[in-house]
């Protein structure tokens, strides 16, 4: 069986996968997926990596149509992806919808798991977020960083103890067994980001690239967006 190779923002890889067998049946096709930080996937894309279908923000889609990486016309927006508060499944949820709420829980955690400060999109700006409440000197030494937000949750999933805090996007949190979503984050810290899915210029397989991207995107696939953590625009 041939293989559709996908480069996307981690954001979207539950979604992926959970379509990835239906489509294989439907297209004769297998779907071999690199998912991770988007600035990480966006320079493996721009050094060659193989690449059919491209998933990144909608910002990055337009500018790589603009380059030519991405085939003009081909993008589909898959929704908004809100950034979110986690902990371990089975602990109290504690609240987290003001700045005050969210630094109280932050400066009782033993361990903040989150994503690259420098190429993951909810890490860059969790990394904001700490600095504006003048958190980020002071709890260093609880900050455990990984390089997505998928292996951030994983690793807060399988860390021993408790009072252990992650900050990503919400779909991440939600496709990651062991963490549950607490909430959002407060309001003045909001960070929503348009993630989409585009055909590569470079792809072996157009036909069947632009097919996935419908399929990502179709009415069908709508309840696996929403239940993942997609919101419609």
């Amino acid at each position: 069986m041939k293989s559709l190779h996908v480069i996307s923002g981690g954001a979207a890889q539950g979604l992926v996968a959970q379509l990835s067998e239906g489509f294989a049946a439907q297209h004769g096709c297998s779907i071999d997926g690199t998912f991770g930080a988007v600035g990480l996937m966006k320079d493996k894309l721009l050094a060659g990596a193989p690449c059919d279908v491209v998933i990144l923000t909608a910002a990055l889609i337009a500018e790589l149509e603009r380059q030519g990486h991405a085939v003009a016309g081909s993008a589909r927006p898959l929704g908004v992806v809100r950034t979110g508060v986690a902990v371990k499944s089975g602990e109290p949820a504690p609240a987290v919808d003001t700045p005050e709420a969210l630094a109280a829980v932050l400066r009782g955690a033993q361990g903040i798991y989150f994503p690259d400060p420098v190429k993951a999109t909810a890490g860059i700006h969790f990394m904001k977020v700490m600095q504006t409440l003048g958190l980020d000197q002071e709890l260093a030494s609880q900050l455990r960083p990984f390089p997505n937000g998928a292996t951030a949750m994983r690793e807060m999933a399988a860390a021993p103890g408790s009072q252990l805090v992650g900050c990503t996007q919400v779909t991440e949190i939600l496709y990651t067994p062991g963490v549950q979503l607490v909430g959002v984050l407060p309001s003045a810290f909001e960070l929503a980001t348009v993630y989409t899915a585009a055909v590569c210029g470079r792809a072996a397989d157009p036909a069947a690239a632009q097919a996935l991207v419908q399929l990502l995107a179709a009415d069908v696939s709508k309840p696996l967006r929403l239940a993942g953590g997609f919101e419609e625009r």
